[in-house]
């Protein structure tokens, strides 16, 4: 696929890029929490660590999955922009702080709703609802703003 350069500028309107952006969101958002189950399955039966390191563990390494996946997408179809190593940049140090936010909100909702078979899924919801606006605000107005 060929890159974009300037002159071929046709941005995208803000409502394809939110629909564009949902869409993304919503294949990230199931790599994301397909691995996130699979880490807490298996953290669960083959590692013995605290609840709260096995939740936070998983969640770490199914958000750095999901979001990878989201950068790709969201980069390349959501805002058309080229290949920029300070946007890849931009878009880590968004991501990290996304990921406090997230991993965040999950922990204290998987808590608060301890014992409820639906706490795992309505955590999950939360934060990635959360940190799915900040990104979206964020990469719109800033960092895909211009390319």
């Amino acid at each position: 696929m060929a890159e974009l350069r300037p002159e071929d500028d046709t941005r995208l309107s803000l409502m394809t890029q939110v629909w564009r952006f949902l869409v993304t969101g919503g294949l990230s958002a199931i790599v994301d929490f397909g691995l996130y189950l699979v880490f807490l399955r298996l953290f669960a039966s083959s590692w013995d660590a605290s609840e709260d390191v096995r939740v936070n563990v998983a969640k770490t390494l199914s958000f750095i999955a999901g979001t990878t996946t989201a950068y790709l997408i969201n980069r390349r179809w959501t805002f058309q922009a080229p290949p920029s190593r300070a946007r890849f940049i931009a878009v880590v140090a968004l991501y990290a702080v996304t990921y406090l936010v997230q991993v965040g909100i999950n922990h204290v909702f998987y808590f608060q709703f301890a014992g409820e078979p639906w706490r795992v899924p309505v955590a999950f919801v939360i934060a990635q609802g959360t940190a799915t606006v900040i990104n979206f605000i964020v990469q719109r107005a800033v960092i895909f703003r211009l390319h």
